[in-house]
């Protein structure tokens, strides 16, 4: 059985000198894909950006630096914790954007009601996906 959760929070696209642009980001995580969540950021006057993220990555953000590389999730203390910054690296450039954290936190334990972290079971659709590249050789 497929099941889904999907939500859709303000965020805050930091802009170097100059004010903070509010952007729309969804929030998708399908049982399908057990381990990834999609973020699509909504940013103003641009097409969606979408970006695929671990959710074991993203918790661990909420409380304390995560990630390498092209994401990085940290809690801001200066917001005692109610927010986090999300900067995110493609051969285009960085972005930082600012989220508060009760929302991204309410998504993702919706998502733990679905699938429990530590439960995921991807070996059918990785056998299933292993076959298809095997029959096509």
């Amino acid at each position: 059985m497929r099941n889904t959760v999907r939500t859709r929070t303000a965020m805050h696209l930091l802009v170097p000198g100059g004010p903070a642009l509010r952007t729309p980001a969804d929030l998708d995580y399908d049982t399908a894909d057990p381990l990834a969540v999609r973020l699509t950021f909504h940013p103003p006057g641009d097409g969606p950006v979408e970006w695929v993220v671990a959710r074991t990555l993203l918790l661990a953000g909420l409380s304390g630096p995560a990630g390498e590389g092209d994401l990085r999730i940290s809690p801001l203390v200066d917001a005692g914790l109610a927010e986090v910054a999300l900067t995110l690296r493609s051969p285009e450039g960085e972005a930082t954007l600012r989220s508060p954290a009760p929302p991204l936190l309410a998504f993702l334990a919706r998502t733990g009601r679905l699938v429990p972290l530590g439960r995921e079971q991807v070996t059918a659709d990785l056998d299933r996906k292993l076959a298809g590249i095997l029959a096509a050789g």
